[in-house]
């Protein structure tokens, strides 16, 4: 054993190849989670990018949203991106009837609220917590919070700068304990701040030596 802790994405549905590389590149063992045994055997999840209410299905497939909720529910370190920050969420509007949220963040999302696939935007963010200047962040049918509650750090928002039009000041990242949430793809970018923000929450979370007798 390595004693590299062990960060699955969800491989249902989006970038998970992506999410994948940019976990083993911050020193974690990156492995694809599709199965309840597997989810077991994670110390954290990332949920990735795609189409929310695909994944939301497809969770309820593979007999995954119960035991992740449970996860979440008892503080295993969560990340979500775009569709995973949609996941997350305690509300969505916009959303389908059927679509499931996990309630891992106390938020309101608005599902694809930058608009259509030829509505996606790119800006410099400012991210609370991230070193060496802003991100360069990539929304694609990207969803924005809302509202957020009491207990919820809002990380980032969409600069005041004319090309955002009514994006203009969105909260886009946020963090709620051990679940961190961007409207953003930084897998995409090639910048490892936001993963190895993660990762360093996933570390100061590892799980407690059991103690015997």
């Amino acid at each position: 054993m390595t004693g590299l802790n062990t960060v699955g994405v969800l491989a249902l549905q989006g970038d998970v190849r992506e999410h994948l590389a940019a976990l083993t590149a911050c020193g974690v063992r990156a492995v694809p989670v599709r199965r309840p045994a597997e989810l077991d055997a994670v110390d954290a999840l990332v949920l990735p990018g795609g189409e929310s209410t695909t994944m939301s299905r497809l969770l309820e497939t593979f007999e995954l949203l119960e035991p992740l909720r449970r996860r979440i529910a008892d503080g295993m370190p969560t990340y979500g991106s775009c569709a995973g920050m949609i996941l997350l969420a305690r509300e969505v509007l916009d959303g389908r009837p059927d679509q499931r949220q996990l309630g891992g963040l106390d938020v309101v999302v608005r599902r694809n609220a930058f608009g259509r696939q030829v509505d996606s935007f790119e800006t410099d963010l400012e991210l609370a917590g991230l070193p060496d200047g802003p991100v360069h962040a990539v929304f694609i049918r990207a969803p924005w919070v809302e509202s957020a509650g009491s207990g919820v750090e809002v990380l980032a928002t969409v600069p005041r700068r004319p090309e955002a039009g009514a994006a203009e000041g969105r909260i886009v990242a946020v963090r709620q304990g051990m679940v961190l949430a961007t409207a953003f793809h930084p897998e995409l970018t090639g910048d490892g701040r936001v993963h190895r923000l993660f990762c360093d929450l996933v570390r100061g979370a590892a799980r407690p030596t059991r103690a015997v007798g």
